[in-house]
């Protein structure tokens, strides 16, 4: 009785906040599905465009990427603005990161190379686009298992190393992004500025005076999976 009194109850604008984060974090694909189910039933069969599986690939690797530089941008966000509150949301938007990541992944072997798996590891080394992206979701896959609070606790100081790979996978889906559009790179050359003012500014705070005696350290580490 005396521990469930103790206990801290879950304040209301907490809950509201990630109701709301997980609300537009599954918005794209509830619509990329509502709008496959259009095309499945012939309600509209132009609700994916002209190439439906390019759109379906692109789409879901598309907020993947965004999502992974949101995540990347919470950090800054809160020494900027002072808010704390804000590291609450980034284990999460680093697990939808993922989640739109192996969406992604799975679009290319089941409507790409209809599973035939012989396949995989051939386009995997003959294409660099390719190479790129599956080693970006590779490295992704210890991040989201090990995103947990018991995690963090077993691997201790070496959790927190493990979790800047987040910033090579960032880089890699890029990269990524930069190969498959080709000839337009407008939209890729934005998120690469967007990434390299992320670290830019990660690498200052790391290197300006003082630092190190006023880096923060539990509020930065409680329950959160990317640096």
């Amino acid at each position: 009785m005396q521990a469930s009194t103790n206990r801290r109850a879950t304040p209301g604008w907490l809950i509201a906040a990630k109701a709301g984060v997980h609300a537009l974090t599954l918005a794209p694909v509830t619509l990329l599905a509502w709008r496959a189910w259009q095309v499945q039933t012939g309600a509209n069969i132009d609700a994916l465009g002209p190439d439906p599986v390019a759109m379906i690939e692109h789409t879901l690797g598309l907020w993947a990427l965004r999502l992974l530089l949101v995540t990347l941008a919470v950090t800054p966000l809160r020494q900027l603005t002072g808010q704390a509150q804000l590291l609450r949301f980034r284990r999460m938007l680093g697990l939808y990161a993922f989640f739109y990541a192996s969406l992604h992944f799975a679009a290319w072997l089941v409507l790409d190379l209809r599973l035939d798996w012989a396949g995989v590891a051939t386009e995997i080394a003959r294409r660099p686009f390719i190479t790129v992206g599956f080693l970006a979701w590779l490295l992704l896959v210890p991040l989201a298992v090990t995103s947990t609070r018991g995690w963090m606790r077993r691997l201790s100081g070496a959790w927190q190393r493990l979790h800047r790979l987040v910033y090579p996978v960032a880089g890699l889906a890029v990269l990524h992004f930069w190969w498959v559009v080709k000839s337009d790179i407008r939209e890729p050359l934005l998120y690469a500025v967007l990434l390299a003012l992320l670290l830019a500014w990660r690498l200052w705070r790391r290197l300006r005076p003082g630092a190190r005696g006023a880096r923060r350290s539990s509020a930065d580490r409680a329950g959160q999976s990317a640096p």
